[in-house]
């Protein structure tokens, strides 16, 4: 069984009793661990608040940040805007990626922004932008999408 037929399969059966439940999947034959931190679980789909993606053990070999990066930006097409790279801070082994045409709403936006670090680990949040303001949203995702972001991220 692969990594997202794993999270479709635990996700069926999550049903958070409080707001914003977590859930952690160690996936050892895949080598990944995924935290999912959601507001609302249905049978359909997730309101989510965070997604990390790490590595359950440290590879002798990985590819650069930059190419990490970049094969993020290409990898992710599930999400309701595509990714462009930022930020590449090899000094802290960061990358940052964003929404390349955020959503607007009036006088506010909404983007994607992803951290890569050099290890592999990913952090996806989505972000609300008015005047002066910036503050974390929930985003919704299906079931199917959600387990298809996961894959796009650790391939």
């Amino acid at each position: 069984m692969t990594l997202d037929e794993r999270i479709l399969e635990k996700l069926a059966d999550w049903r958070p009793d409080s707001i914003r439940q977590a859930f952690t999947l160690d996936d050892k034959p895949s080598g990944w661990r995924v935290h999912i931190t959601a507001d609302t679980v249905e049978k359909l789909g997730v309101r989510l608040s965070s997604l990390e993606v790490r590595r359950l053990r440290v590879l002798e070999s990985i590819a650069s940040l930059p190419q990490q990066a970049q094969q993020l930006a290409s990898n992710i097409t599930g999400l309701l805007e595509p990714l462009k790279v930022v930020e590449i801070d090899e000094e802290r082994g960061i990358a940052q990626l964003r929404s390349v045409h955020p959503s607007r709403s009036g006088e506010e936006s909404h983007y994607y922004e992803i951290l890569r670090h050099a290890d592999g680990s990913t952090f996806l949040h989505r972000y609300r932008v008015g005047i002066g303001r910036r503050e974390a949203v929930e985003f919704c995702l299906t079931h199917e999408a959600l387990a298809k972001l996961i894959r796009d991220i650790v391939r």
